[in-house]
């Protein structure tokens, strides 16, 4: 298993600076991590957010909403959508009675994306913690924020 201090080569004045940097650490892996196993379906962690927003709500959303439900709360969410789109993985549409708000729903294709991606991508970050680990983890995280 990892050791932080030799991974970085360092050592910390007290165990909190030791544990916000090892957040700050683990979180690169996993976005490292997630990066490598999205790059073969040509999308970003945060693209598969947007699709899997998009596909769990059944219905068109508009843009805020998305933005606002995405676990990295990008502010170039625009952007994203824009790549989404060019792929037509999802759609733009236009309200007919007010044409500053656009919805954007999944395709077909996006859809079949989805599917196409297998479900074990956090499974090998995870697979150190066993469930009682894993729950103990996610409870401290919260008591952080």
């Amino acid at each position: 298993m990892g050791d932080l201090s030799k991974d970085i080569n360092s050592t910390f004045a007290n165990n909190r600076i030791k544990a916000l940097l090892n957040i700050l650490y683990t979180a690169s892996w996993i976005s490292s991590s997630q990066n490598e196993f999205f790059k073969p379906y040509g999308i970003s962690p945060q693209q598969y957010n947007i699709l899997r927003i998009l596909n769990g709500a059944n219905e068109p959303l508009n843009v805020q909403i998305i933005k606002d439900r995405m676990i990295e709360r990008s502010p170039n969410a625009t952007r994203l959508m824009d790549k989404l789109c060019a792929k037509k993985y999802i759609d733009r549409l236009p309200c007919d009675h007010d044409r500053r708000v656009v919805k954007i729903s999944i395709t077909t294709q996006g859809k079949g994306l989805l599917k196409s991606i297998p479900n074990n991508l956090n499974k090998e970050l995870l697979k150190n913690l066993n469930e009682q680990e894993a729950e103990q983890l996610s409870n401290l995280l919260d008591k952080m924020r």
